[in-house]
C-alpha cells in the first residue's frame, strides 16, 4: 500500500503519515481488517495506529453498521471494538429473510416446548442486539402480517455471544436485562445458532450451560489458556476420546449422555435457508417475496425465484418443509419474454371474466393501474419434462395459466381451468415488512 497520496493534477504528492491523525483514521476506515493487518506492517508508527480500538476499530465498526445499531450500547460497552468488528462481521450475513427447511422428524423429548412454527423468519439490527422475528399471515382476512418476535442475539458485558430462544412470544421482555443475564426466568431457552455455510443456519438449544459462545467469536484469553495447556492434558483427552469411541463400555455410556441430554431439551432444533434473492430486480421483475389470497379466503406467502435453465417458479413458502415440494411449484414457465399491451381481444377476455381474490373492500390493483404485460405459465412441469410431476396425459388447456403485471409493479396469476386471479402484493421493501400488526 502506498504511503503517499496525489493532491493535485502537478504530481505533488503528500506523504500519508502528514495528514492529521483523525484524517488517517478515516482513510483507514475504508479498508478491511487484512488491509489493515498489511498497512500496519509498513513501519513501527502506523503499527501502533492501527492497535487503536477506541479509534481505528471504532470507526471501522461506526462506518459499516453506525446506522444500523447503537455501536456503543454492544456488550453495556465493555468489550474491545476489535471483538464488536468481527462480532457484528458474523452477525452481517444473519439479516434479512430465512425459510424454515424440511427436516427429518425425530422423537420428541418428554420436556420439550411443542414447536410448529411458521416457515418465514425475519433476522433484523436492534439498538444492541439481533433480533429474529417469525412472519405469518394475521388470519383476519387482510394482507396484514404478524411479525412475532422469537430470537435475541447479543454480547453479555463480559464478552460472550448470547443466544435466548422465546417460545412464548406474548411475553413481552427486556433485551438489556436479557443480555445481562438477568430476568431470564423460565420464559427463555439458551440456544445455538450455527452456520452450516453461509446459506444455511440451525438453531439448536444448548443443554448445561447458561451462557453462549459463537465458535466464529473467539475469546483471546481462552486460545492463550488453550494454546498452552499441558501436552500430558492433551494426550489424555485425546486417549479418553478415542477409549469412548471403541470400547463396547464407552459407546453405551456415550448413548446414555446423549438420551440425558435430549430428555433435558425444551426446543427441538430447527434448520433454515436464507432467502437471498427476497426483492424484484429490473432484469428479474418477478423476482421475491410475495403475499396473496388463496381460494380459501387465506393470505398465503409465496416465493418467485428464477432458476439456472432460465425459468422461473414459484411455490408456496408453507411448502418449503414439506416433502417433496420441490416437485410441486405453484407455477412454472420455461419462456420468461413479456407480452406487451394492447393485447388481442382472447387476451382481454381471458383477463376480464376472472374474479381477483381480495380481501373485502380491497380493489383490484387493475383497476388501478392497467395491466401492462403478460407471460404464459404452467401449473407444473409436465408441460416440458414429461412425468416428473405427473402423468403425461394431462390437458394443456387446464395448466396452462398467465401472469400479468400491473403497472405499480405488483402482479397477478391465474389458470385458465380457474375463473380467478390471485393478485400478489409484496412482502416487504428494503427489508422493512409491509402491513405489519402486532400479535394478539
Amino acid at each position: 500500500m502506498s504511503t503517499t497520496t496525489t493532491v493535485n493534477p502537478d504530481d505533488t504528492t503528500i506523504p500519508f503519515s502528514d495528514f492529521p491523525e483523525d484524517v488517517q483514521l478515516c482513510i483507514l476506515s475504508f479498508l478491511t481488517p487484512p488491509q489493515i493487518s498489511s498497512f500496519a506492517c509498513t513501519s513501527k508508527r502506523f503499527s501502533t495506529l492501527c492497535r487503536q480500538d477506541s479509534k481505528l476499530w471504532f470507526s471501522l465498526c461506526h462506518r459499516r453498521w453506525g446506522s444500523k445499531t447503537h455501536i456503543h450500547k454492544w456488550g453495556s460497552g465493555s468489550i474491545t471494538f476489535k471483538r464488536l468488528y468481527n462480532t457484528l462481521q458474523d452477525y452481517q450475513n444473519l439479516i434479512g429473510f430465512w425459510r424454515l427447511s424440511k427436516t427429518q422428524s425425530q422423537p420428541r423429548s418428554p420436556n420439550s416446548i411443542p414447536n410448529n412454527p411458521p416457515p418465514l423468519v425475519l433476522f433484523e439490527w436492534g439498538p444492541f442486539f439481533i433480533s429474529g422475528s417469525r412472519v405469518l399471515p394475521s388470519g383476519n382476512g387482510s394482507y396484514d402480517v404478524v411479525k412475532s418476535p422469537f430470537l435475541l442475539m447479543g454480547i453479555s458485558a463480559k464478552g460472550e455471544i448470547v443466544n435466548y430462544l422465546q417460545p412464548n412470544s406474548e411475553i413481552r421482555l427486556d433485551s438489556e436485562a436479557v443480555l445481562m443475564g438477568s430476568g431470564l426466568g423460565n420464559e427463555l431457552v439458551s440456544v445455538d445458532v450455527n452456520h452450516l455455510g453461509e446459506s444455511h443456519i440451525i438453531i439448536e438449544e444448548r443443554v448445561g450451560f447458561g451462557g453462549m459462545r459463537n465458535s466464529n467469536v473467539m475469546n483471546e484469553d481462552l486460545i492463550g489458556v488453550e494454546s498452552g495447556s499441558p501436552p500430558n492434558r492433551v494426550t489424555s483427552e485425546i486417549y479418553q476420546y478415542f477409549a469412548n469411541r471403541t470400547s463396547p463400555v464407552g459407546e453405551r455410556r456415550q448413548r446414555r449422555r446423549e438420551k440425558e441430554k435430549n430428555g433435558n431439551k425444551k426446543w427441538e432444533s430447527e434448520h433454515f435457508i436464507k432467502i437471498v434473492n427476497h426483492s424484484p430486480t429490473s432484469s428479474r421483475p418477478l423476482q421475491g417475496l410475495w403475499k396473496g389470497i388463496c381460494e380459501d379466503a387465506k393470505l398465503d406467502f409465496y416465493l418467485v425465484a428464477y432458476d439456472d435453465i432460465g425459468g422461473i417458479a414459484c411455490r408456496k413458502i408453507g411448502d418449503s418443509c414439506k416433502p417433496f415440494s420441490s416437485c410441486a411449484p405453484v407455477f412454472w414457465t420455461s419462456n420468461t419474454t413479456f407480452l406487451e399491451s394492447p393485447f388481442s381481444s382472447e387476451e382481454e377476455h381471458i383477463y376480464e371474466t376472472r374474479e381477483h381474490l381480495l380481501p373485502p373492500g380491497d380493489i383490484p390493483s387493475s383497476q388501478m393501474e392497467s395491466v401492462s404485460r403478460m407471460l404464459y405459465i404452467n401449473s407444473s412441469y409436465d408441460l416440458v419434462l414429461p412425468g416428473l410431476a405427473g402423468p403425461t396425459s394431462v390437458n394443456p388447456h387446464h395448466v396452462e395459466g398467465r401472469i400479468w403485471e400491473y403497472g405499480d409493479g405488483t402482479i397477478g396469476f391465474g389458470f385458465l381451468r380457474d375463473n380467478h386471479i390471485v393478485d400478489l402484493k409484496h412482502i416487504a421493501v428494503d427489508g422493512c415488512l409491509l402491513d405489519a400488526v402486532q400479535p394478539l
